[in-house]
């Protein structure tokens, strides 16, 4: 049996991930004195609740070696081979924690950096559940396919403001207030492993806009690839106006587009109102 575990960078909250037969380890977040286990104690809507009422942002704690080895030790009991996804080697030492315990379960674990983060670890976990499913590669060949296919993954988001970003001391607050003074919207992508400022538009229809531009320019979305979309904050009312705005991407392709509330691995630093889409690009 080939058995997945993946970090919570993946936004997957505990009942969708026990519904799923997925192992998540989840990461520490703490708000001042009060300490969380993502997406366990701590829900998602949760999360942004806090960070709104929050004047500091909160802090994430990386996922230990030790705790990696507890479930690797507890999924490997009955013999079964596991294949772990993790957060962005660039963004978090998780990655590493997670290879350190692996040496320990030689040929029968092993570990993926996604070199992504939130939706787009999320796809590439998707995809490891259907190749899971179709039980014609070992769990090593699986790995392979997986790493072979993550340089694929595009992750892009429209930020509804800039304070965050600011708080976080990714942009200086002189052009965090310029920026908000001026409706700025600017769009984020995971390239390489790591977060970066790709874009900037002024007010939300031409920040959409600028998402779908994008979304061309990476050569299309691979519908026969998992994708998704996400929103974070409180409301997703700006991802279904981007959605119906956006027809032109999906019309005729999909039934269907799943959409998923964003978690803190990367609500830290977008905040609320920011929408996302996750996909396998066709170039």
């Amino acid at each position: 049996m080939i058995k997945i575990l993946a970090d919570s960078g993946c936004d997957l909250e505990a009942e969708q991930a026990q519904a799923l037969g997925i192992t998540v380890v989840p990461f520490n977040i703490r708000f001042d004195d009060e300490e969380y286990l993502d997406g366990v104690n701590l829900s998602h809507e949760q999360f942004f609740e806090k960070l709104i009422e929050n004047t500091r942002l909160p802090q994430t704690s990386q996922i230990n070696e030790f705790t990696f080895a507890e479930k690797f030790a507890s999924l490997t009991a009955d013999g079964s081979s596991v294949i772990a996804i993790t957060l962005s080697s660039k963004l978090s030492g998780t990655y590493s924690s997670a290879v350190r315990a692996a040496k320990k379960f030689a040929g029968k674990v092993y570990v993926v950096d996604s070199l992504n983060a939130c939706l787009g670890e999320r796809i590439l976990l998707d995809y490891c559940i259907r190749l899971v499913k179709e039980g014609k590669l070992t769990a090593a060949e699986i790995a392979g396919e997986l790493s072979a296919k993550r340089g694929k993954i595009q992750l892009l988001a429209v930020l509804d403001t800039l304070k965050y970003l600011r708080k976080g001391g990714r942009i200086s607050a002189v052009a965090a207030v310029a920026g908000e003074m001026l409706s700025i919207k600017p769009v984020i992508s995971v390239v390489n492993g790591e977060v970066k400022l790709v874009g900037k538009a002024v007010g939300s229809k031409k920040g959409n806009n600028l998402l779908n531009q994008h979304v061309n320019n990476c050569g299309g979305i691979d519908f026969s690839m998992p994708y998704v979309l996400g929103y974070s904050g409180l409301s997703d009312k700006f991802l279904h106006k981007y959605i119906a705005d956006s027809q032109n991407l999906w019309k005729g392709s999909v039934e269907e587009l799943p959409y998923y509330l964003i978690g803190s691995t990367i609500g830290t630093h977008v905040g609320p109102n920011a929408i996302a889409v996750a996909f396998f690009s066709k170039g």
